[in-house]
């Protein structure tokens, strides 16, 4: 079952406390640090560092690759470490709300110029890298990253790293002077490059056009040097190399270009986290205007990690910016987006980043802007803001939506919305965990409710700018009295007057007008609001936050093997640390009693690995098919289904690495373990097994390995 009910569309509300007519709020305890899976309670500001504050001009490129005055966007500007270490000192990300900061990857990028089109480009942004072992020196030192990490943690603020382990930089096969050439070095040394690649570290295979997910993940994407994740050297490189940034502190990472690599491999990535020190993870996957992919909700829902809800920040961006859908739309990405995601609360919701044109425009009217970061901030997920929204930055596609942030004003309306509503997210766990439901709706106007036990957030958008809306028949679970608007009028919004049962007396919306309402009380029983991580090994502790858990220790169950005493680490009542029991591998229920055994609700969707994991192919020739039959791959773990045709890997890829009628697929596996499987064929509901007895295999207990068999008829 879902942890979410149904779903419809989303409000926020303050309580008035200067009427006295509703008991007190009650704020949740802050564990914006300590707590490193579970981001529902943040708010993420992403700073994209070269570009934010030059805090060491002395750690400037010099030459051709700098810019001073930011002129030309594809130069570095300056932006580095210090620069966010004193913005944080002065208070400008604090007075905002800002609880996690997002930044660009912190690892060695190239020193080369490139030239393209005439114009020269620098690997200023993070995603060039030639050693993920150590820093980019126009960011900082290892100490100038350890002084972020601890200036960060001082003010409770969650440090995220961008991560890209599915390239270096640019390369050609042909002239292995250009750039770099994709070379890839560990803490310094060499390990190669893409042309004369005798160690088969990078894919060879042309670039991607696009057309398959299997094109995407084993083609160059674009001119970028493709890391074979197959390779054993190239897998125990990017896993030691995660466990380093790990060791220095790190709360969260971003990974990018999710869709461009093996989900297989990916899988495993996941596990060394989870299993070693386990952080908040989400990767970028990107979907177009009204696109919905089924590949792209299977991965959120089975790879480990979240993902940035590209669903979520079209569809607002569409009702808010562009007048090209309504408030019907956006109730039914809220209601859909809700099935879709096992998680949805874990997602992270944003309506610009730097992949796309930011929201606001330079003619555009503020109060769009000021109404989608109202919307973000109060919805369902993670909430992301990109650096300088606040500030009403304009910009167009890569390099344009990534200028120099022209100010630290403390003043405008944007700030003052994202200052005001930020802190709800750890006060009241309607805003953190709630389901989502829409009260009143047309095509301009939304009024949703988030809803956590028997605390309650409601909020009212009008999007129209120039017609007030009359609301009428308004029903919220919100108990009687009247409550002040939690922004203050800032977008015109005003009070609510609630009656018996909930009905709010009649108001008008004021045109562009925003608003949100709230109530909190102590729980009275348990409800478990997010679970993180989602997958690991048994043995690993895990975090389980929510309300009503009370002081003494209860029961802990997974499906229905219980956990008690010294397996459970911790017990608070917002709060519980549990070792997960050695179960055997596959999805689990997650509930709690307290310690006078009430029950809490059913967190599903857990995932407990047989044990830690490494990848491998596996590659199967021969196997011919029918129209419309695809290749498939079961056995005896729960990562290959257990048997079961229904959860079984697949569908095989058998176009870029191998060709049809050979099939292969990088598969998630138990490390160091004697494992049975088999393949299969499936048209529709019909499944053909191959003959012969169960196939065997001892999997590495590190690096990767390939099995390479023929279809047995």
């Amino acid at each position: 079952m879902k942890r979410f009910m149904k779903l419809t569309a989303v409000w926020t509300l303050w309580l008035s406390l200067t009427l006295g007519l509703l008991s007190p709020v009650h704020a949740a305890p802050d564990t914006s640090v300590s707590n490193k899976q579970n981001f529902s309670t943040d708010v993420i500001y992403q700073i994209f560092t070269d570009r934010f504050s030059d805090g060491n001009p002395a750690n400037n490129p010099t030459g051709a690759a700098f810019d001073g005055s930011c002129t030309n966007l594809c130069l570095y500007c300056g932006g580095d470490w210090q620069g966010i270490i004193n913005k944080i000192n002065d208070g400008y990300l604090t007075g905002m709300g800002i609880t996690a900061i997002w930044i660009s990857q912190p690892v060695e990028n190239i020193y080369s110029v490139i030239n393209y089109s005439g114009v020269n480009n620098t690997a200023y942004h993070g995603y060039w890298a030639r050693d993920f072992k150590k820093t980019n020196p126009a960011y900082g030192t290892i100490q100038d990253f350890k002084n972020l990490i601890d200036t960060a943690h001082a003010h409770n603020i969650k440090v995220i790293i961008d991560f890209a382990p599915n390239h270096t930089s640019p390369a050609s096969s042909d002239d292995p002077s250009f750039a770099e050439n994709g070379r890839l070095y560990d803490n310094g040394n060499l390990l190669g490059g893409y042309t004369n690649d005798t160690q088969n570290l990078f894919h060879h295979y042309g670039g991607t056009d696009f057309s398959t997910i299997e094109n995407g993940i084993y083609k160059n994407l674009y001119d970028l040097a493709d890391l074979n994740h197959n390779n054993s050297s190239v897998d125990v490189y990017l896993k030691d190399a995660i466990k380093m940034w790990l060791d220095l502190g790190v709360d969260g990472i971003r990974v990018d270009a999710v869709k461009h690599m093996p989900f297989g491999w990916q899988k495993s990535f996941m596990s060394t986290i989870n299993n070693y020190k386990p952080v908040f993870t989400f990767g970028e996957w990107f979907l177009g205007v009204n696109e919905i992919s089924p590949e792209y909700h299977q991965f959120a829902n089975e790879s480990g990690m979240s993902l940035l809800d590209f669903r979520f920040a079209q569809k607002a961006r569409q009702v808010f910016r562009d007048n090209t859908d309504n408030m019907y739309g956006l109730k039914a990405m809220l209601e859909g987006s809700e099935v879709d995601y096992a998680q949805v609360n874990d997602q992270v919701t944003f309506i610009d980043n730097h992949d796309m044109e930011r929201f606001h425009t330079s003619n555009g009217d503020r109060r769009k802007l000021e109404q989608a970061l109202a919307f973000t901030l109060t919805s369902r997920g993670v909430p992301a803001i990109y650096y300088g929204s606040e500030q009403y930055m304009s910009g167009g596609n890569d390099p344009d939506n990534r200028a120099r942030i022209p100010s630290f004003s403390t003043t405008t309306t944007a700030y003052q919305v994202i200052q005001k509503l930020a802190p709800l997210r750890k006060s009241n766990p309607a805003i953190a965990y709630g389901s989502t439901q829409e009260r009143w709706i047309n095509n301009d106007v939304i009024i949703y409710e988030r809803k956590f036990g028997n605390n309650v957030a409601v909020v009212a958008i009008n999007r129209n700018m120039n017609t007030p809306a009359s609301i009428t028949g308004l029903v919220t679970s919100l108990p009687q009295g009247s409550y002040n608007d939690v922004l203050g009028g800032i977008l015109n919004g005003n009070t609510l007057t609630v009656g018996a049962g909930g009905a709010a007396s009649n108001f008008t919306l004021a045109p562009g007008g925003t608003a949100v309402w709230q109530y909190t009380t102590d729980a009275t029983a348990p409800i478990i609001g997010n679970v993180g991580p989602m997958m690991a090994k048994p043995g690993v502790t895990i975090t389980i936050d929510g309300r009503g858990f009370g002081s003494g220790k209860g029961t802990v169950y997974f499906g229905t093997t219980a956990v008690t005493g010294a397996d459970i680490v911790a017990w608070e009542d917002t709060q519980i640390q549990v070792k997960i029991p050695a179960v055997p591998g596959g999805i689990y229920d997650i509930r709690v009693a307290n310690a006078a055994g009430a029950a809490s609700n059913i967190y599903d969707n857990f995932e407990v690995l047989t044990g830690d994991q490494v990848t491998v192919r596996f590659v199967i020739n021969n196997a011919t098919t029918a129209l419309g039959q695809n290749v498939f791959l079961t056995g005896n773990v729960s990562e290959l289904g257990n048997w079961d045709p229904n959860n079984a890997i697949g569908p095989m890829y058998n176009q870029v690495v191998y060709q049809y009628p050979t099939w292969y697929y990088d598969v998630s596996v138990p490390a160091g373990q004697t494992i049975e499987f088999k393949f299969l064929k499936k048209q529709g509901s019909t499944v053909t097994w191959e003959g012969g007895a169960n196939r065997t295999f001892t999997t590495p207990t590190s690096g990767t390995a390939t099995v390479n068999v023929n279809w047995q008829p």
